[in-house]
């Protein structure tokens, strides 16, 4: 059960494409969306990559 209140409240929000926990963009919203933990993650995966 997601107990999160965080989420701004608004239309259905995407799934994150690794581990789909809902993200903070709209399901419309076009490409591969991520959650903010995965996002961040992501940011220093290629951060690092040299």
């Amino acid at each position: 059960m997601d107990d999160r209140t965080d989420l701004p409240e608004g239309p259905p929000y995407a799934d994150c494409v690794q581990c789909g926990e809902p993200t903070e963009y709209p399901a419309a919203r076009p490409g591969a969306t991520l959650c903010p933990v995965c996002e961040w993650q992501e940011a220093q995966r290629t951060a690092c990559s040299g």
